[in-house]
């Protein structure tokens, strides 16, 4: 799956499924800062993941993700490992 197109699908998630505005969702905006993604938000966003992207994420590798683009990043490097 190319870059291209997770973003697309990353987006579409946030705008329509937790009211995002468009505006804000920068790569370098902060998850919780920025967007106001809280711990209720991640539960739909892993949701997501494992429907649209096939893989499972792990709550430890996460720590460290802190912006959309790093989000970008995980989620690119999870398919490719598929």
């Amino acid at each position: 799956m190319k870059r291209e197109e997770i973003i697309k699908i990353v987006n579409k998630f946030l705008i329509e499924e937790l009211e995002i505005e468009e505006e804000k969702l920068a790569p370098a905006a902060r998850l919780k800062d920025d967007l106001g993604i809280d711990s209720l938000d991640f539960v739909d966003i892993v949701v997501i993941v494992e429907r649209d992207f096939k893989f499972k994420i792990n709550p430890n590798e996460m720590i460290n993700v802190s912006t959309l683009n790093a989000f970008y990043d995980y989620i690119e490097s999870k398919v490719g490992d598929q």
